[in-house]
């Protein structure tokens, strides 16, 4: 199983940012997929996720209405917009896969990822 996040990078308060994550090495189309953040000193914590049917969303209440998390399944891709980035934004995000396959609940425990991408950095600043 591979995760490879791109697409990170250095933007302005009130910007935009694309995050794309290239899977392979598993059949995508089974799991919930979410992005993760850690910002240095704190614990990594869930943004958005994404179950396997690519219709239902959850997204923590600081990134509502900011971000969108999609996924194409024909090229194993999620992918979170960001916009209306902020300072507090700024950290090392994550893509990672659901233990479970076709999970009918939001795992937003990072105990239940089994695996994770090396993760790309975003700065948010003037």
């Amino acid at each position: 199983v591979q995760l490879v996040e791109s697409g990170g990078g250095l933007a302005q308060p009130g910007g935009s940012l694309r995050l794309s994550c290239l899977a392979s090495g598993f059949t995508f189309t089974m799991y919930t997929m979410t992005w993760f953040r850690q910002a240095p000193g704190k614990e990594r914590e869930i943004v958005a996720s994404l179950m396997a049917n690519g219709v239902s969303s959850y997204y923590v209440d600081y990134v509502k209405g900011r971000f969108t998390i999609s996924r194409d399944n024909a090229k194993n891709t999620l992918t979170l917009r960001m916009n209306s980035l902020k300072p507090e934004d700024t950290a090392m995000y994550y893509c990672a896969k659901a233990r479970e396959a076709y999970g009918r609940t939001w795992p937003l425990r990072p105990s239940e990822y089994d695996y994770w991408g090396q993760g790309t950095q975003v700065t948010v600043s003037s």
